[in-house]
């Protein structure tokens, strides 16, 4: 029986991760840790954790990613390490940094640490890094080379993070791989992040808000399409895969105006159910994915279509008002403009 190592494991990318790997393969064991911030959830995980203490399969420990101690406990008995644990909100990066630096920065030291005392046991180190760290696109497509140019707080966090495992693998030769996601979205998402809060508006008969002119572009890649291309990395031949960067995205981008416009395609009625409002701080202009490196060595692709993605968002949280109702107070954050002037975003 193989042992998985998921920080963050009650998030949203890590608890989709989770799901997949307890689905996928019966004869793996999966040990979470996990702060539960505002942002991890225990209702995301596969397992009850409440009510089945004796799962064989499934153990959660709750904790903070900066505690050595508790981290050499779980990596020491772990085949593989996938760290997803960190801050990961731009906007509440701004309002409140320095809790994304101690995280992403301190945390990945941490687990990186832990892995390196560890490297007779553990195969494989994969962290969990972010388009962010790009900032705006330079090229029409952003391949693992482009320059790293981080435009906020989170983003500079996640790149320092990013930067740091490489320089262990390169000083070490701890056995890491580092994956940077474009736009994740999919269910249990929470309500800070725009597709979840564009959804649950509409149910609520509120306005979409739509930053600045709406023409900021993401990368939307589904979480069941991310999870897919960390277990090809898990499971490839070393040689293919430790020491290198792996962009995982859609390749097409689209702007928060045609975002908000297929949303409320889906959900409503009348012309226009969105307003704009003042751009954000450190706002990234476009972000399109070149995803031809994972695609040439291990085979991925992404598989989930955009409107059937979003279709199965939409029913989600249409169908789950009692997991998102509590949240509805943290969807939107406060920040001073560069003009002095306080908006909610």
């Amino acid at each position: 029986m193989k042992t998985i190592l998921v920080t963050g494991g009650a998030g949203f990318i890590g608890s989709a991760f989770c799901h997949y790997i307890y689905n996928k393969y019966p004869d793996y064991r999966i040990l979470v840790l996990d702060a539960l911030t505002y942002a991890g959830n225990a209702k995301n995980l596969p397992v009850d954790i409440c009510n089945d203490f004796d799962n064989e399969r499934f153990e959660f420990w709750y904790g903070n990613i900066l505690n050595a101690g508790l981290v050499d406990a779980l990596v020491e008995q772990s085949d593989f390490v996938v760290h997803f644990a960190a801050e990961s909100h731009v906007t509440r990066s701004i309002f409140d940094n320095k809790l994304f630096f101690e995280t992403d920065v301190l945390g990945t030291q941490t687990i990186a640490n832990s892995v390196g005392r560890n490297t007779n046991k553990v195969k494989k180190f994969v962290h969990i890094s972010t388009s962010e760290v790009y900032g705006t696109a330079v090229s029409s497509k952003m391949d693992e080379d482009h320059p790293l140019n981080p435009m906020s707080p989170y983003a500079a966090a996640k790149a320092g993070a990013d930067r740091l495992v490489y320089s262990y693998w390169a000083t070490y030769g701890t056995p890491a791989v580092i994956i940077r996601p474009f736009n994740n979205y999919g269910i249990r998402q929470h309500l800070e992040k725009v597709i979840p809060r564009f959804v649950t508006s509409v149910l609520l008969g509120e306005k979409l808000h739509v930053h600045g002119d709406g023409l900021s572009a993401r990368d939307f890649v589904h979480t069941d399409d991310t999870c897919r291309a960390i277990d090809l990395v898990l499971h490839a031949e070393d040689e293919k895969v430790l020491g290198e960067v792996f962009n995982v995205g859609s390749g097409v981008d689209r702007n928060i105006l045609s975002l908000a416009e297929d949303i409320t395609g889906l959900m409503c009625k009348e012309e226009e159910c969105y307003v704009k409002v003042g751009d954000r701080p450190g706002q990234v202009m476009r972000h399109t994915c070149d995803a031809s490196k994972i695609r040439e060595v291990l085979g991925w692709e992404p598989k989930v279509s955009w409107l059937d993605g979003l279709q199965s968002v939409v029913d989600w949280y249409t169908k789950n008002e009692e997991w998102w109702r509590d949240m509805m107070w943290m969807r939107e954050i406060p920040i001073i403009t560069a003009s002095g002037k306080k908006e909610l975003h």
